[in-house]
């Protein structure tokens, strides 16, 4: 037997569509609509007909084996044999994260082909494996976060299932796992919500038009099916965290800000479970209170991304200053995001063209409330070409050697860790010829402004867009990439056993810098970390003498006056 339940506030009748023939659905409270069935059960096919319209998948659908246009499919999340009772979860701040998208990290693009690659990023010393999203969405390949059915696993990576046996095998390799969800809008193909109730309002406007109702009439249930969402992850799926998408768009007038609501709902399943939850925000807020808990009048969010902290690390390293990066590439800057995360802490915004963000106070935020990268999916894939930063292999050991000695949670972008070559593009693979079309033209159109031929930018409707993101594992045995995996394994396995370098305190750095750029140093504890940045070989003075040389990318020479390097060389010494 199994029960369906619908909300559908505002419908006349509702009739419950089966293979086989249709039902009517009995009419309760706040909305909601009800019908069991006694032959129904895992892998029963079903849709909804609201006032006579044609089959629609469920909003909270599990599962959708024929696409976002087809019949939802129930799924028996109980059903699985979990090995995991030994896991007890982990506290995701200073966990070394890894942003992996299904669709590119392998070339069968699925959860159980992505599962075979677990062992090597144990070893390789990730703590997290960070998904980008799994919400079915239009399509075989996409980025996900125009996903539609939010309660159901993409169905080419595998399914609900699929996703299940994931984060078993990663507990079982020591790695927890985040889930990326995308409460902010849904894509434009497949999205049927507003055939069922007040999803979303015009009261607010957001980019993708009008928001999802979050304080309109109606909001309580929105509230809810978002909630309720993202408790399932946790519970039926056993995943650890999850990373929310652009939670400034987020529009909530509401006295408890969804935020506020979940963080305390996640903190109640939590003690329930008996493992930590975390809840990892994307903000462009640059407000430290996403971070601050409730109690204190926060959102009660456990970390959040630092895109200030990317921004001066890549502006410094590839000297680019357009854009959003107009006001980084200055090593002051660098340094003042190395120690107070933010640059833009309630100073001018040149890109923005106002005062930004709020500043972050050390003595009451740790490091390991925000997370620190060189790149990822945003930084990479939103570029024209979806090129990776064109750097030196001696410049990438910079910024990798910058990221993991920082106090910050740090977080890898799949295949940095041995400089792939290969770009990760913006792709879609809609079938609507005009919605495909538009998407092709709004992508040439919007780099256009920059300069850009319109022939050069990718299709993103074109499967070899797709084909070319796809990471080529033939890579770290060949030169330069194992030179560059070999850096990065040892950073990382010198970062787990030094509690110098795993020290969120703010106040635990301290940076030393050229005003013109040619080099840094960045003192933790006993332990300093010199980089050349600069094109030729040349000594980078150092506080103290260095008792010795712990690591180096390439060559590196103890003298009196402190480390010789070679170009874009870059040391770590004990002093």
């Amino acid at each position: 037997m199994h029960t369906f339940r619908v909300w559908v506030p505002q419908a006349t009748t509702v009739d419950l569509v089966l293979r086989d023939g249709v039902l009517p659905m009995r009419s309760g409270a706040d909305g909601w609509w009800e019908r069991q069935v006694v032959e129904a059960h895992h892998g029963t096919d079903y849709a909804y007909s609201v006032d006579g319209s044609d089959p629609l998948p469920d909003p909270r659908s599990p599962w959708q084996p024929d696409g976002v246009h087809g019949f939802s499919r129930v799924f028996d999340a109980d059903r699985f044999e979990w090995s995991d009772d030994s896991w007890s979860g982990r506290d995701v701040r200073g966990a070394v994260f890894y942003e992996l998208h299904l669709g590119t990290f392998t070339l069968e693009g699925t959860l159980d082909a992505a599962a075979e690659h677990l062992d090597y990023l144990a070893v390789l010393g990730v703590e997290v494996v960070s998904l980008l999203p799994v919400a079915a969405f239009p399509g075989v390949h996409g980025w996900g976060y125009d996903g539609v059915d939010l309660y159901a696993v993409h169905n080419p990576y595998g399914g609900p299932e699929a996703l299940q046996r994931f984060v078993d095998r990663c507990h079982e390799a020591g790695l927890a796992v985040c889930l990326d969800v995308v409460y902010n809008h849904l894509g434009p193909s497949g999205n049927y919500l507003s055939s069922f109730g007040p999803y979303f309002t015009t009261k607010h406007s957001t980019p993708w038009g009008p928001a999802v109702n979050l304080d309109d009439t109606g909001s309580t249930e929105v509230r809810r099916w978002i909630c309720d969402n993202a408790l399932r992850w946790f519970r039926d799926f056993h995943l650890d965290a999850l990373r929310l998408d652009a939670v400034h768009a987020l529009v909530d007038d509401s006295p408890t800000h969804l935020l506020q609501q979940l963080s305390e709902e996640a903190a109640a399943l939590s003690e329930e479970l008996g493992r930590p939850l975390g809840l990892v925000a994307e903000s462009d807020l640059n407000d430290p209170r996403t971070v601050e808990p409730v109690s204190s009048g926060g959102m009660g969010m456990t970390a959040q991304w630092s895109d200030d902290f990317h921004h001066a690390l890549h502006s410094l390293l590839t000297g680019e200053k357009f854009g959003y990066y107009v006001d980084f590439g200055d090593p002051a800057v660098f340094a003042k995001t190395l120690t107070r995360v933010f640059l833009h802490d309630g100073t001018y915004s040149t890109f923005r063209h106002k005062v930004w963000g709020h500043p972050v106070d050390p003595s009451t935020h740790h490091g390991g409330q925000f997370l620190a990268y060189t790149s990822n999916h945003d930084q990479i894939g939103n570029r024209a070409l979806g090129d990776r930063p064109a750097l030196t292999p001696g410049q990438l050991a910079i910024g990798a050697a910058l990221v993991l000695t920082s106090p910050y949670t740090p977080m890898l972008f799949m295949g940095e860790e041995w400089g792939a070559s290969t770009p990760w593009r913006f792709f879609t693979d809609f079938d609507e010829p005009a919605l495909a079309d538009a998407v092709r033209t709004g992508r040439r159109r919007e780099f256009a402004e920059f300069g850009w031929d319109a022939d050069d930018i990718p299709d993103p409707q074109d499967p070899q867009t797709w084909r070319s993101s796809v990471l080529d594992w033939s890579e770290p045995d060949e030169a330069p990439h194992h030179e560059i995996l070999t850096w990065y394994r040892h950073l990382l396995t010198f970062r787990a056993r030094m509690p110098e370098l795993r020290d969120d305190r703010l106040e635990s750095v301290g940076i030393a810098y050229d005003p013109a750029g040619a080099w840094l140093v960045v003192t933790r504890g006993s332990l300093r970390v010199v980089a050349n940045l600069s094109a030729a070989e040349r000594v980078v003075p150092v506080d103290e003498p260095p008792e010795y040389l712990v690591m180096s990318f390439a060559t590196a020479e103890v003298t009196p006056d402190g480390i010789r390097l070679p170009a874009h060389g870059v040391a770590i010494v004990a002093v």
